[in-house]
């Protein structure tokens, strides 16, 4: 994987898909993603202004390894 992700504390995570003829490349494998298919939108600290389109592949994977943790997730650590 790339990881092309911004250091963050916590991410805002979304399931998204677009009708619009687009492409956008996945921040975490570095690969093609097109708008019309079921992705995610990520953003880190829920800022919304530097949301990333990303492969829910992808997406899974990184929250598995502890890479995108959820405002929950950060707050129930930070205690």
């Amino acid at each position: 994987m790339a990881d092309g992700l911004d250091q963050a504390r916590w991410w805002g995570i979304r399931r998204a898909q677009n009708e619009k003829a687009a492409s956008y490349t996945c921040p975490i494998c570095d690969g093609r993603l097109h708008a019309m298919s079921e992705h995610m939108l990520i953003a880190p600290e829920g800022d919304l202004s530097r949301r990333r389109h990303a492969h829910t592949e992808c997406v899974l994977e990184a929250r598995k390894a502890g890479r995108l943790p959820t405002y929950d997730e950060w707050k129930k650590r930070a205690r």
